[in-house]
């Protein structure tokens, strides 16, 4: 017997947060609403849906305005880092996103290295400008100064 549920967050191969959706009894008794997935369909639980998407929205908000925060103390910054040369001014080893990231981190900021976008790992002196994605609609441009140690 199908149950009609209210998503309350999003569920992989079911569907999106605030969707309707119809599931079998035991799946909504035993998984779903148990775990705060999902509630049955009541004017109660359309209110709470409503005023859990204005909490989420809101901290989303302010997690944009203090990462366009971020950005603009980064622009600002500047990533230095040494490296051991040998001829011909070849790197011995090679810049990765956890080198920038340890660096930015030694400068105060908190930044992933994951956050780091690197087309390919930079192997030669010189300087470079780099992405960081703090979210996914705010970026920054960072210079990276990669010198002789």
């Amino acid at each position: 017997m199908a149950f009609e549920v209210i998503l309350m967050q999003d569920v992989k191969d079911l569907g999106s947060e605030g969707q309707v959706v119809r599931v079998s009894e035991g799946y909504a008794r035993n998984f779903l609403i148990p775990k705060k997935m999902a509630a049955p369909v009541t004017d109660a639980t359309r209110r709470r849906l409503a005023k859990l998407q204005q909490q989420r929205e809101a901290e989303r908000k302010a997690a944009v305005e203090k990462a366009r925060e971020m950005v603009a103390r980064l622009q600002k910054a500047s990533c230095t880092i040494p490296m051991k040369v040998g001829e011909g001014e070849k790197l011995f080893g090679s810049v990765t996103p956890a080198d920038i990231a340890k660096v930015l981190e030694s400068q105060g900021f908190a930044v992933d290295k994951h956050a780091v976008l690197l087309d390919s790992p930079i192997r030669e002196l010189g300087v470079f400008d780099v992405r960081i994605k703090l979210l996914p609609e705010v970026e920054a441009l960072i210079k990276v100064w990669v010198v002789q140690e």
